[in-house]
């Protein structure tokens, strides 16, 4: 049989060859740059959001002889992340999946749609979780914590209720312009309320009778201006007027939907937090539980 000539001479196979891995090679770094785009503003958000509640922690760790008040802020946060926090954020993942399809198939008004069953479905979620947190004190000592660290860190999460509530309306804010790929007026957004949370929680805890106290309420109040700025920029916007809606009852029907992929994001997220927090609690049953909680809550 004779031999057949190459469809490529030997230098142009190696030539096309090379042309080829470096096609790949640039597309994987535009799609890496593509996702980049989106992923490190989001980490930002993130971590603004989680520092708001590390700079409360710090101001009560300087109050005089703030042990006491720094190991009750620090098992009242954990708890607040664990039972209502972390519920709320991994509810509002399964508003990815439904944004994403409506935007995708340029449904543009069932984004609001679902942005709005989202918030009452995790504000009617905040009402019996707020009950608990009403109580929370008192379980904390049926379960053998310190009875002292147990009533202060009752005090403590009772004026994060209204933070509980921010966040369930704030959460399906995000998702809603997440999935439009509007993520730097989150960024700024979060950037603003960490910075005006600053001043705000030191005048509260040191230029008021409030103490540690002073510093629940300034998550509360901080998270709600969180909360304004988005709603003023998803009104005033012209990259949300089409998929900015006003409510209707249909934010009230379809709920089951929702929860269908709400409560499996929820238990994925949850079980992941409750590892950590777990620590800090069990930390409250150590001996000498005011230092022990204290240090863990710096870690």
């Amino acid at each position: 049989m004779e031999d057949r000539a190459p469809l490529l001479p030997r230098h142009q196979e190696a030539a096309a060859a090379a042309k080829s891995g470096g096609w790949r090679c640039g597309a994987a770094a535009a799609e890496a740059r593509k996702v980049a785009h989106v992923a490190l503003p989001m980490a930002a958000v993130s971590v603004a959001q989680y520092t708001v509640q590390v700079a409360s922690n710090m101001m009560v760790g300087h109050l005089p002889g703030g042990v006491l008040a720094l190991s009750a802020s620090a098992i009242a946060t954990s708890l607040a992340s664990v039972s209502g926090f972390s519920l709320l954020i991994g509810m509002s993942n399964g508003l990815e999946t439904l944004c994403g399809q409506a935007y995708g198939a340029e449904q543009y008004g069932r984004l609001g749609v679902q942005t709005y069953r989202a918030m009452v479905t995790l504000t009617a979620v905040s009402i019996p979780i707020s009950l608990l947190w009403v109580f929370m004190g008192k379980l904390l000592t049926l379960i053998g914590q310190d009875p002292m660290i147990s009533h202060e860190a009752g005090r403590y999460i009772m004026w994060l209720i209204p933070a509980l509530f921010a966040y369930a309306v704030s959460q399906p804010l995000t998702k809603f312009l997440q999935s439009q790929s509007l993520i730097i007026p989150m960024l700024w957004s979060s950037i603003a309320t960490l910075l005006l949370h600053i001043p705000v929680c030191w005048l509260l805890v040191f230029k008021t009778s409030l103490g540690y106290i002073g510093a629940a309420l300034a998550i509360s109040v901080s998270y709600w201006l969180n909360v304004f700025m988005l709603v003023a920029y998803i009104g005033c916007s012209n990259s949300c007027k089409e998929t900015f809606s006003r409510p209707t009852l249909d934010a009230f029907s379809g709920v089951g939907v929702f929860m269908r992929l709400a409560l499996p994001s929820a238990l994925m997220l949850c079980f992941e937090w409750w590892s950590f927090e777990v620590i800090i609690l069990l930390s409250g049953l150590l001996p000498n539980p005011e230092l022990q909680t204290s240090v863990l809550s710096t870690w």
